[in-house]
């Protein structure tokens, strides 16, 4: 196909986005993380709009009332999820960008119409020719009609209504809902007509799903509010959301059809071919190497780490699915991770964080392409056991199946391939029904489940003094609310938020606990037990103690200060860890969250290993330092440009406005400079001394590639201290050593529990081998197959298997069922473990009989069709239970 006349490439395209709607006075306003922040709903930014969702719902303000945007958007998890789906359509990818302007209570459809228009078909910028495209609006939404009739001149035969096509009210392809509340409202969608030579359909007729009539822009009108009875409530600010994905338009603009044929995706496509070393051919697996790399990458430098629960699970199924499809191509070696270099040549412009975190990313994707090698092989290991016991013509279980794919990455066509060289089948249907659940599973955690008319709504910000002191006692009860609702007051006893103009009160944020205290007026007083932000307001939650409290009275609000003084502590020390841990251990360090109270400091910090003794002592006493040199702690409110220049951290997944507030503390002796300076809006220290002490108390990882310090500051450092001092005083004194001798002297009274442990066992597994001979006469014959069943005195579970093996070895053709009763009395734990000889598990099996045995016993177990083990507590009756066993055992062979 040859170049069409107005070609654009990718990267133009997405700035030619921005300089049209810059040019109509909207505020460029950079992507969100892929990370929502504060939002529980989303598991990844999906959606342009996910960044501007308090806005819309008028809990945030912003400086601006117009804005245009290129978010990056990843759809591989929660409700929305086209992960099966890359690679094997023309459309359909993990990772997108999403080209949108927005109106904040600005403009309406008048203006959002012509914008879009004007955008796509004029000669200024993309010169679309217009009898190309086609629109659908919601079906009742004449104003849009009319706009687009009269205004833009389209024929009303070009003009579609779509009306509630999804099985009730408001339910349509062209009516647009954030969640089964909130703003919502109708929608006007432009399509691009690719041409006759194209299968489908307008939108709105049946053969609407071909490829001809492509959507390629959304204007959503936001107009009511949709309250928990369904009914539509007008909003005061009508607002607009429009969006346009990158990829769809991208193909339009070079002639081509899909978006696997747009220059980007040729471009990695092609340097996916030459890493693995075959040719270009436009195989669905490069196609998926192509998308997954895209994915991967802008998740990892958002800080996504591979893991095994939510958004690292997520992480490492696309990298492993990438994995998988290069083996398909025949990448016998880690390729992966060098996709990396080309991506940032395609959109390291564009995404500056691509090419500072280049290195990173790939050692993230090297360490799992490795650990994924092994896993692979594990698998394959799992696999040939389960393969073992079965024969040409049986089938493998569905949770077989689904257990390879789940936990090792098989997929069904990999195992299927392997089956099918041993004459196995697959249980399809039920490895079907465990997708389905996964499925249910996943959709249901990507729900929107909040009801968005229950939010408080302030409109009015609070004054925030609590910089500056404690109390205020000339603050006004702006409102009061309990569940969502306005009230005029509260009684003793009642559960409700107050609203204050002014306050003290520091809001939950930045890790950071929300402040404790009180409120106090002429009637009352309110115990505030939790204080958060609502937008620009602050809201105090809490409970009437004494007497009624009431709106627009006069309060005099009272951070409690032991809180105050300790979480200023606990907050300060954190800024001096973070720096004290990048010093220590690099800069790759990068918080990934933290929890602050006036009693815990916790900080979580991306690192794959564990911190090694030697360099907590020296991370410990780096913090320390700063705090015996008392230094001043400086707050300075500048732009956020002239923040970042001076080297200040930002915190991951804060939202920061175009002014923010800079904490620097300590100094550094070489050169000056600040040990640490960051972003932060919390309270503080005047001076680092004000912090005592820091203590180190804990570090564990709490996530693969996720490390936790927890630490204490002050009194509760040096509480923390005396009590260690006198436990090791205590210790020294029983083990009658001196302080320095403690250590040697424990570890080798360790050593010596081992090999003690080590005898012990060894003991017991000689005294097993000796009863083998006698049990071997307890065999007797059941329907002519040889059974022994026998109760093992002072043997447990370690014990239980080398004496089962002793056993099958003299009689491989039995049927033998163990129980070591260690203990040997009532209340005792209880190893259970059963053989049946492979010929034999056609008409008996292992599993069966353990867990049959187990569930007599109060116990678990379980096991394949030829061994199995489980575990009890030997109960009340124990011998009437194996006599009982011996009759049911008869019964499955008869």
């Amino acid at each position: 196909m040859s170049q069409p006349v107005n070609f654009m490439s990718s990267n133009q395209l997405r700035q030619a986005f921005i300089d049209f709607f810059v040019s109509k006075g909207h505020t460029h306003v950079p992507s969100s993380s892929l990370i929502p922040h504060d939002d529980p709903t989303l598991l990844f930014t999906n959606a342009g709009m996910n960044q501007f969702k308090d806005t819309f719902l008028g809990l945030e303000q912003r400086d601006y009332n117009r804005a245009v945007t290129s978010q990056k958007c990843v759809r591989a998890g929660g409700k929305h999820n086209d992960l099966d789906n890359v690679g094997y359509t023309a459309r359909h990818n993990t990772f997108f960008e999403m080209l949108g302007n927005f109106s904040f209570g600005d403009y309406f459809k008048e203006s959002a119409i012509p914008f879009a228009w004007e955008f796509l078909t004029s000669k200024n910028w993309l010169g679309l020719d217009a009898d190309k495209l086609y629109v659908t609006i919601y079906e009742s939404d004449d104003e849009a009609f009319d706009i687009w009739n009269k205004k833009i001149g389209l024929a009303p035969e070009r003009i579609i209504r779509i009306g509630d096509n999804k099985g009730a009210p408001y339910q349509s392809d062209n009516f647009w809902m954030m969640g089964d509340t909130g703003p919502c409202g109708p929608c006007s969608e432009i399509f691009y007509d690719h041409g006759p030579e194209v299968e489908g359909g307008l939108p709105g007729t049946p053969e609407e799903d071909g490829d001809r009539y492509i959507e390629i822009w959304n204007c959503v009108f936001m107009q009511y509010n949709r309250q928990k009875d369904g009914s539509m409530e007008k909003l005061p600010k009508p607002s607009v959301d429009t969006g346009m994905g990158l990829g769809r338009i991208s193909a339009i603009m070079q002639g081509v059809h899909g978006n696997y044929e747009v220059d980007v995706f040729v471009n990695l496509m092609n340097a996916a071919a030459k890493i693995i070393g075959i040719n270009n051919n436009q195989q669905p697996s490069l196609k998926v190497i192509a998308d997954h790399i895209r994915a991967v990458s802008f998740l990892i430098a958002d800080g996504v780490i591979p893991s095994n629960e939510g958004r690292g699970y997520v992480l490492r199924r696309i990298i492993r699915r990438a994995v998988r499809h290069g083996n398909k191509l025949g990448a016998n070696e880690n390729f992966f991770n060098k996709m990396v270099a080309p991506l940032v040549k395609e959109m390291g412009e564009a995404y500056p964080q691509l090419v500072e975190h280049q290195s990173h990313i790939e050692n993230a994707i090297e360490k799992e392409e490795t650990q994924f090698a092994k896993t692979l092989a594990q698998g394959l290991r799992l696999l040939s056991t389960e393969l073992e016991s079965l024969q040409t013509g049986d089938t493998l279980s569905g949770e077989a199946a689904f257990k390879l794919y789940d936990t090792y990455g098989f997929p069904l066509d990999l195992t299927a391939d392997i089956t099918r060289e041993k004459g196995i089948s697959i249980d399809e249907a039920s490895f079907e029904e465990q997708m389905q659940a996964q499925r249910d599973r996943a959709r249901d955690a990507g729900k929107f489940d909040v009801d968005y008319t229950a939010l408080i709504n302030v409109q009015k910000p609070t004054e925030f003094l609590g910089y500056q002191q404690l109390s205020e006692a000339n603050s006004n009860i702006i409102s009061i609310y309990q569940e969502g609702k306005p009230l005029g007051s509260l009684t003793e006893g009642q559960e409700g938020v107050i609203v204050l103009d002014k306050t003290p009160f520091y809001a939950e944020g930045g890790g950071q606990a929300g402040e404790l205290g009180e409120i106090h007026t002429a009637s009352g007083v309110f115990k505030v037990q939790n204080t958060k932000k609502s937008g620009q307001a602050i809201i105090h939650y809490g409970v009437v103690t004494m007497g009624a409290v009431s709106a627009s009275q006069t309060a005099d609000a009272q951070v409690e200060s032991t809180v105050r003084v300790n979480s200023a502590k606990n907050h300060s020390a954190t800024h001096l860890l973070h720096a004290s841990l990048r010093n220590v251990l690099g800069d790759g360090v990068s918080q990934k969250g933290s929890l602050v109270t006036s009693n815990v400091l916790r900080f979580d910090f991306s690192l794959d290993r564990p911190v090694s003794i030697e360099e907590l002592v020296k991370i410990e006493r780096m913090v320390n330092e700063q705090v015996l040199a008392n230094t001043q702690a400086q707050a300075q409110t500048m732009p956020i440009d002239e923040a970042m220049a001076k080297g200040a951290m930002a915190l991951f997944g804060e939202k920061y406005g175009d002014n923010v507030r800079v904490l620097t503390m300590g100094t550094v002796d070489s050169d000056d400079k600040p040990f640490s300076i960051e972003l932060c809006g919390g309270l503080h220290v005047n001076r680092t001394g004000d912090i005592g002490l820091f203590k180190i108390v804990s570090e564990s990882g709490i996530a693969a590639g996720v490390r936790r310090i927890e630490a204490l500051t002050g009194i509760n450092a040096i509480k923390f201290v005396q009590e260690g001092e006198a436990q090791l005083q205590i210790l020294a004194g029983n083990l009658k050593a001196k302080r320095p001798e403690i250590a040697d002297r424990v570890q080798a009274m360790a050593d010596k529990q081992r090999d003690l442990e080590k005898q012990l066992e060894r003991l017991q597994q000689k005294l097993a081998s000796s009863q083998a001979a006698s049990l071997i006469e307890q065999i007797t014959l059941v329907n002519e197959v040889p059974v022994l069943m026998a109760t093992v005195s002072g043997i447990d579970g370690k014990s239980i298997r080398p004496l089962m093996d002793d056993l099958k070895s003299k009689k491989p053709e039995a049927v033998i069922i163990l129980v070591g009763d260690k203990d040997g009395k009532t209340g005792g734990q209880l190893a259970l473990a059963c053989s049946v000889a492979k010929q034999l598990t056609s008409q008996i099996k292992a599993g069966d009989i353990i867990r049959h045995l187990a569930t007599e016993l109060g116990g678990k177990g379980g096991g394949k069709p030829d061994y199995a083990q489980g575990g009890a507590t030997k109960p009340d009756g124990f011998e009437q239970i194996m006599q009982n066993l011996n009759t049911w055992i008869a019964e499955q062979l008869s």
